[in-house]
């Protein structure tokens, strides 16, 4: 079967891009605000080339994950997440040969950015690269959490910060909590709604572990962690005061909150949807900060 460009490209799960791609914008924004960008173009060769080596390995990581949730029975005619391989308009080995070559391509951007920032880069990148390669494993063993966290809250962070400087920069860590918790919520929403379907595929997701109205709760707990997070980070002078351009956002989150609340009555379908929401409140709280930053480098 012949597939277009757009039916790849739909493959990848383009929507959640917001996670990986914004942590490295906000990086970049947090370093300008602190002036500890170097002079000259080259901090601005190496965010695009970042972004571009992030998304190729995001979405080798979200095939990989496809590929594995059909094999392992969690995608099924019953129950699936992505109906691509359980209709056959695409076959197992074309998602699993298309994920290989995300992976090198996106190998290949991680060596041109640590050929222009500093070895530093590829332990960071290398344990990147296995933890999204190990990401399925992890997940029927309820570590997936963990690892989303560990993957787009702290390496990226702290990856993108040794790109664009060729030094790290521990203190960009304080992007970490705020930014890592939107991405664990929007696995966590995918995760909770198919509490029914994992159970029966045999895998063991932390949702599962704790059940469907704790992990309501947990998502809700989840939209406030990043904005305090961000308020006390300000008081206590890890965050430029205009990092509260972020507030806005809370109207996003304060809306996935209300819709998770309502798990006592609706069940599992007060977390339908929630994944792609909490993926839409990450460009608008990150971006925001982003501006905030931005603006605070230019004072």
């Amino acid at each position: 079967m012949t597939h277009s460009v757009k039916d790849w490209f739909i493959v990848t799960r383009y929507w959640s891009f917001t996670v990986s791609t914004m942590p490295v914008v906000a990086t970049f924004a947090y370093l300008f605000s602190q002036g500890k960008l170097p002079g000259g173009f080259l901090p601005y060769i190496v965010l695009i080339l970042s972004l571009l080596g992030v998304v190729l390995l995001h979405s080798a990581g979200n095939v990989l994950s496809d590929y594995f949730d059909y094999k392992s029975g969690v995608d099924n005619e019953n129950a699936f997440a992505v109906p691509n391989l359980v209709f056959h308009h695409f076959e197992p080995r074309e998602y699993l040969i298309f994920s290989i070559i995300l992976f090198i391509a996106g190998c290949a951007v991680g060596v041109a950015v640590t050929l222009l920032s500093g070895p530093g880069l590829l332990i960071i990148g290398g344990v990147g690269v296995l933890l999204t390669a190990l990401y399925s494993w992890l997940k029927f063993n309820a570590l997936g959490d963990l690892d989303i966290f560990i993957i787009f809250g702290v390496l990226t962070v702290l990856g993108a910060a040794y790109a664009l400087t060729g030094e790290f920069h521990p203190k960009a860590l304080v992007l970490s909590l705020p930014i890592g918790i939107i991405t664990v919520s929007v696995l966590h929403a995918n995760n909770t709604y198919d509490t029914v379907s994992d159970g029966d595929a045999g895998i063991k997701t932390f949702a599962m572990i704790i059940g469907g109205k704790a992990s309501s709760v947990l998502y809700c707990i989840y939209m406030v962690i990043p904005f305090l997070s961000v308020a006390i980070s300000v008081i206590f002078g890890l965050l430029h005061p205009l990092a509260l351009l972020c507030l806005p956002a809370a109207l996003l989150a304060f809306r996935n909150f209300k819709q998770a609340a309502t798990y006592p009555k609706a069940g599992l379908e007060a977390m339908k949807g929630l994944d792609q929401a909490s993926a839409k409140l990450q460009l608008a709280f990150s971006g925001l900060l982003s501006i905030g930053l931005l603006v605070a480098g230019l004072l």
